[in-house]
């Protein structure tokens, strides 16, 4: 991911979702001239900002805001950012793709650059509790059916030892032609889109590590775990 993005130094950065404020520190620390972080989770934002002062990060702001109210939450950095950057585990959170893109849109100043990673819309298809052959997630969700997707999983993705009170998650499936149509109508024009047969999280329990610690098939790489893009902002 770091080596998409790129050279930063100097740039002023939009993170959208930014939750506890990780990778808004990491971009700070290689050169960013300013980090604004976005995210609805108070808890998120608190630790986000700790972090921040442990680091000694004096660059990054973080922003109590729906990603999708981004532009009224922060209307002065209409066309501030050079760069607006999003990944993992993101829009499947959202309904309406349009205002995301909007939101993506109003940030950018025009030749502004977004980058975006995230599950690839053909792995979300499936899941352990679909029928396959051993080792293999099976057919769950179809590819067409939008959502919304209710999921019931007691456990928490940065505590697996944690038991949720409240188990159940909203999702929202989107296809790649919605994704890169939502963002085409906002005014971005693709730049590059690549497709991975691995990805940052363990997606299905036959997942197994590849040499740099991300997780793939277990075999042969049968289809693209997540994807990334770049698109400009014209």
């Amino acid at each position: 991911m770091a080596a998409e993005i790129g050279d930063v130094s100097g740039l002023n950065i939009l993170h959208l979702q930014c939750h506890l404020g990780d990778d808004s520190i990491a971009l700070a620390q290689r050169g960013a001239a300013r980090v604004v972080g976005v995210d609805f989770s108070p808890p998120a934002l608190e630790a986000a900002r700790s972090l921040a002062a442990e680091c000694g990060i004096t660059n990054t702001r973080f922003v109590f805001s729906d990603v999708l109210e981004t532009p009224s939450a922060i209307p002065e950095e209409a066309g501030a950012f050079d760069l607006v950057f999003t990944a993992w585990g993101t829009i499947t959170w959202l309904p309406d793709l349009d205002a995301w893109a909007t939101a993506i849109a109003f940030a950018l100043r025009p030749g502004g650059a977004f980058y975006f990673a995230d599950m690839h819309p053909v792995a979300w298809v499936f899941d352990d509790a679909g029928i396959a052959a051993p080792g293999f997630p099976g057919w769950r969700y179809p590819y067409f059916e939008p959502g919304p997707v209710p999921i019931d999983n007691p456990t928490d993705y940065m505590d697996t030892s944690a038991e949720l009170a409240n188990r159940q998650t909203i999702e929202f499936p989107h296809g790649l032609a919605e994704i890169l149509g939502a963002l085409r109508r906002a005014g971005l024009q693709l730049d590059w889109l690549r497709e991975h047969p691995r990805l940052v999280w363990k997606p299905f329990e036959g997942s197994v590590r590849d040499a740099d610690g991300m997780w793939t098939w277990p075999d042969r790489p049968w289809l693209p775990l997540s994807l990334s893009l770049r698109a400009v902002k014209s």
